[in-house]
């Protein structure tokens, strides 16, 4: 029983300072991960995409707006 734990100890010790295995456990868990993940439909893509770009065309427009009041308000104001 000890034998084992000293050896579950000392490649614990070889792999923390191996780069090698610490890259090669990070790819692994990684992909583990990546298997849990539930990837979205492509209609539920385009759906979110959509409504993104609706959202981002709604602000550029009220900002635009924005910085045309206040331009005109300022040169109002200076002139």
């Amino acid at each position: 029983m000890a034998k084992k734990a000293a050896q579950s100890t000392e490649s614990k010790a070889d792999n923390a300072s191996n780069p090698v295995a610490r890259f090669t456990k990070y790819v692994e868990d990684s992909r583990a991960e990546l298997r849990k993940v539930t990837w979205p439909t492509a209609k539920e893509t385009r759906k979110k995409t959509l409504a993104v770009l609706l959202v981002v065309a709604v602000m550029a427009v009220v900002l635009g707006l924005v910085d045309l009041g206040l331009s005109s308000l300022i040169t109002y104001f200076l002139s």
